[in-house]
Parts: C-alpha cells; structure tokens; sequence
C-alpha cells in the first residue's frame, strides 16, 4: 500500500515462507508449529504478491487444505474439524488465489454460508451463534468469490452493520457493545464490499484497495469462479 515492497528483504520473506511448509502440504504460523488454515491462507497471498508462488509445493497445499472441508461443504481449520465461517474464507480464497476453486462445491458451501445470516442481518460463524459484523468480511467476501451474494439479503446486512456504529465513532462486533478497531476494519471491508456506502472499492481476497491491487499489477483473479 505504501509501495515500499521493493524495500523488503525479498529472499529472505521468500525463504521463511517456504520454510513453513510441513510435509503434508499445510504451513505452521511460526518456528513453533501451530497450523490451520489461516497460515495457509497468508502464505498463498504472501507469496502471490512477492511473485514466488513457485517456492512452495502449491499442489500439497491444495490437497491439504481439500482436506479440511467437511460434508457440508464448508471448512474447518485443520482436516477433521467443526466448520467455521473465518476459515472458510481462508480456505475460498487461498483456493482462489491458485485457481483451485473448481474442487470446491460452490452451491453446497454457498447455501452453508447463506444460513448463516440471522434475522438481525448479521451473519455468525456457526450455527447457533450469535451474529458478529466481523462475518460480514469473512462470509460476504467469500459469496463474493463464488458469486452467491445475491443469496443473501445485502440490505439487511448493510443495516446490522451500520447499526453497530457506535455515536463517539468506530464499529462493535454487534449494535449496543463498544467498538474496537479489528470490527471496524472488517465492519467498512463488509460496507465497501456492498457497494452501499462511499468508500473505496475492496477486493474480496487480497482484502486490500482495488487501486493497490491494480497499481501493484497483482493477478486480478476477478471473476474467480465462473458458474456458467
């Protein structure tokens, strides 16, 4: 965003990166090991932005993070876990960025996400959960990827989340509690993402400005899965 990538020790990012990657295809977030979905969602990103996809083993990543849909068609952080909406979109758009997305059954995970709006207009993250604006990046972004927004009510998400405002400024996770900077991000991102408000335009997998994405020549991946 500052275009200052240039001044990145580029080899170095590049090599701690790779590094990560575990022999079963998946990527730990540290030299400790935790591993789930969201390291492999950064370091597919990471790595498209720097031009060095071809440093990793693109195709166990895949497989692996495969691995983590359930039978619902959604995914879990790591094979064999509960199904949540956050690591859903780190699944659908670390497939997206590979062009791996065709694997996936966008009807059956679009239908997922879809009963996750509640009928405050807010989406959860699980069933039975109550509804947080930060699913409104996480979900929308992710309809968004496998074109089945117009599944969802759009206007009455729009509502939830502007209902969240707080009067001295900022977005809660939900109308009535105290806003914080992490539900705001994702509170706009959602916004931007509608079209219902004046702000910038925001792509649904890098999560960045369309202008940065263009003005750094970043693959634009858009439409990400064509339905026809």
């Amino acid at each position: 965003m500052y275009d200052a990538v240039d001044k990145l020790d580029r080899e170095g990012v590049v090599a701690f990166i790779s590094g990560l990657q575990q022999p079963d295809g998946s990527f730990a977030g540290d030299r400790w090991g935790e591993v789930d979905v969201r390291f492999a969602y950064c370091a597919l990103s990471a790595l498209t932005i720097l031009d060095a996809l071809d440093s990793i083993d693109v195709d166990a990543c895949v497989g692996w993070i495969l691995r983590c849909m359930n039978y619902e068609g959604s995914f879990g952080p790591v094979p064999r876990a509960e199904s949540h909406a956050a690591y859903v979109f780190c699944a659908v758009q670390a497939l997206a960025l590979v062009d791996a997305l065709r694997a996936v059954d966008v009807d059956q995970l679009g239908w997922w996400l879809c009963e996750r709006q509640t009928p405050s207009g807010g989406f959860n993250g699980r069933p039975e959960k109550a509804p947080d604006v930060c699913y409104s990046w996480w979900i929308l972004s992710a309809l968004a990827t496998i074109d089945r927004v117009h599944w969802i009510d759009v206007e009455k998400l729009a509502e939830f989340i502007l209902a969240a405002q707080d009067e001295d400024g900022g977005i809660a996770d939900r109308p009535g509690d105290v806003p914080d900077v992490f539900h705001t991000f994702f509170g706009l991102a959602g916004l931007s993402l509608m079209r219902r408000v004046d702000l910038a335009p925001i792509h649904c997998v890098y999560a960045l400005p369309l202008e940065v994405v263009q003005k750094m020549k970043l693959p634009p991946i858009l439409p990400i899965y064509d339905s026809r």
